[in-house]
């Protein structure tokens, strides 16, 4: 039980501390204005609080916000979201507004949220942990919310933070081009977490990855230590982008059984640390047997925690099309077959799209290999286009049959140029 006292005290203190505003995170302005709970979910850190807070401060009433990632609050539970109401209204008048940072730590807290919204209140929450926000939602709040996943800052985003004003014309001259090719792999380097591009201190990454893996996965669930998880992310960084089973998991950390292997990777991707790509096949069953693939939240972070001997721009580039694709909110798996294809893209029950991500095609070998898998994925699904996501390479191939082939380097991609 915590009081009203300690409550206020919360409350001024984080009036107080509230961050800058940034650099404006892209999201619909239809999330905002809907009448339903607008969960914003994402890796610790990404900016959801400022998220936030840009939200709350484009609209009337802003007074109602509370973070719960407070030590203040360790002991706060759902009987207590009442005297948070109270306090509110005694503190700042009647409102319908309402602003819950990482309200995921409070068990309970969806029945809160469900009375709120059943007494037409506009309720935005954050969280940091895709499966209690997914197990929540999917019971009481069914048909009542909107998700938006939150990611490390996109190109487009980093852009902004570094004040870059660019029109259409500058990707095409060469002094444009030059210009945003050096953004563009510093930011494949650097990758997205805000308060890292503003220090560029590493000791941000470790301590960040440190709270995740103690403070997302071993507190939460109760792990008698932390060097198995540790094992297992060490790992996976140093294998990103490639195939792994979860035998091999296990038998390469030392996990006894491939069950507590897929546990932990579980751990990992619900914390949003990881994300894991499946084969795509016709048959479930062989979908779920095949090896995955694995990729990173974000390309700055994963350098912190793997043994990687050299630069490995392929992966860091092959990893940021897959955060993209996730942030365009896209279902994807890989293909492999006759050739391997790097991402396929599923809309209901049909593959929409295929992407090849290699970091140049002026070797006959690598241009052989990387078309060819991406034409195995064309046959395979019918498509009339695919397209290989390189460095800084433009081409459209077309086909005897008259499918293309779009080439065309990541920054172009990613801003739709």
């Amino acid at each position: 039980m915590v009081t009203k006292d300690l409550l206020r005290r919360v409350i001024y203190d984080q009036r107080e501390l509230m961050e800058g505003l940034g650099v404006d995170r892209q999201i619909l302005k239809e999330q905002i204005a809907a009448p339903e709970i607008l969960v914003i979910s994402g890796v610790r850190r990404c900016g959801k609080s400022v998220l936030m807070q840009q939200i709350k401060a484009k609209r009337e009433e802003q007074d109602y916000y509370l973070s719960f990632d407070d030590d203040r609050l360790l002991h706060f539970e759902v009987e207590d979201f009442q005297v948070l109401y109270d306090v509110f209204v005694e503190d700042f008048g009647m409102q319908h507004s309402f602003y819950l940072d990482e309200v995921q730590l409070i068990p309970g807290w969806e029945r809160f949220v469900d009375r709120l919204y059943s007494h037409k209140n506009k309720v935005f929450v954050t969280g940091s942990n895709a499966f209690l926000l997914s197990k929540e939602l999917g019971t009481l709040l069914t048909g009542r919310h909107l998700k938006q996943e939150l990611w490390p800052m996109s190109f487009v985003e980093y852009l902004m933070l570094k004040d870059v004003v660019w029109e259409k014309k500058d990707l095409y001259t060469t002094e444009g081009r030059a210009k945003m090719l050096n953004l563009q792999d510093a930011y494949l380097n650097e990758g997205g977490f805000p308060q890292y591009l503003s220090t560029r201190n590493p000791r941000y990454l470790k301590e960040l990855y440190n709270d995740i893996i103690y403070r997302d996965i071993v507190v939460r669930h109760k792990l008698p230590s932390d060097r198995q998880i540790r094992e297992v992310a060490y790992y996976l960084a140093s294998n990103y982008t490639h195939r792994f089973t979860y035998n091999s998991v296990a038998k390469a950390t030392g996990i006894k059984s491939a069950d507590t292997a897929t546990d932990y990777i579980g751990y990992l991707e619900e914390s949003y640390l990881v994300g894991v790509v499946t084969k795509y096949d016709y048959k479930v069953g062989e979908q779920m047997k095949s090896p995955k693939k694995v990729y990173f939240v974000d390309n700055g972070l994963v350098s912190q925690i793997g043994f990687n001997f050299s630069n490995n721009f392929g992966q860091k580039l092959e990893n940021a099309v897959y955060v993209e694709l996730r942030r365009r909110e896209k279902e994807i798996f890989y293909f492999h077959d006759k050739g391997e294809c790097d991402f396929v893209i599923r809309e209901g029950k049909d593959i929409v799209a295929a992407y090849q991500v290699t970091v140049s095609l002026k070797d006959e070998k690598t241009r052989k290999r990387e078309e060819d898998g991406l034409k195995a994925a064309m046959d395979a699904f019918g498509l009339r286009e695919g397209y290989i996501i390189t460095k800084d390479e433009t081409e459209e191939r077309k086909l005897s049959d008259g499918r293309v082939v779009h080439v065309v380097p990541f920054y172009r991609w990613i801003i739709n140029a």
